[in-house]
């Protein structure tokens, strides 16, 4: 069965709804990009930006993205470009329910599918190096990935959210 997709985003009013989803494993050295990247973000204190962190995506997960009119899934790479890439994401993939873990685009396809809510979605990609050890200690390469990506993040979100601000005056 095919998603069908809206035509037109959900528009609110004022500054609009922004989610940072961080995922991964933290005791999988750079696997813990994700969470990494959120805890971080968290200390920055950025205003209006909600944070998640979580092992893996969910089913869980789509209402909480139903919620918001900006998501951000951060992740992990092996093979993106250094440091990090980002990349806007559709819905895409029919849920499955005894999956362990889901696919941003399938996270998004919930919450439309069920929810009816699309918001402007990104994949933020931050590149690793050590996935096979143990513990919490991000490589050498993926700290400075994560300070670029951390860079980034603040204008990029601005951008997003002020958009409808800007666009009515």
């Amino acid at each position: 069965m095919a998603v069908l997709m809206p035509t037109v985003l959900r528009q609110r009013a004022g500054r609009r709804k922004v989610l940072v989803l961080g995922y991964g494993n933290p005791g999988r050295r750079d696997d813990g990009l994700g969470p990494s990247f959120v805890e971080a973000l968290d200390r920055m204190g950025l205003p209006d930006v909600d944070l998640e962190s979580a092992y893996q995506l969910q089913a869980e997960d789509a209402a909480a993205v139903a919620d918001h009119d900006v998501v951000v899934f951060v992740d992990a790479h092996v093979s993106c470009p250094d440091p990090f890439e980002i990349r806007p994401v559709l819905p895409a993939g029919e849920p499955r329910f005894s999956t362990h873990s889901l696919a941003p685009e399938t996270v998004l396809s919930m919450a439309w599918k069920y929810l009816e809510a699309l918001p402007e979605a990104y994949v933020l990609a931050i590149r690793g190096e050590d996935f096979d050890g143990f513990g919490e200690e991000l490589s050498d390469r993926a700290r400075r990935n994560l300070s670029a990506a951390l860079g980034f993040i603040e204008k990029f979100l601005e951008e997003r959210t002020s958009s409808c601000e800007k666009a009515s005056t």
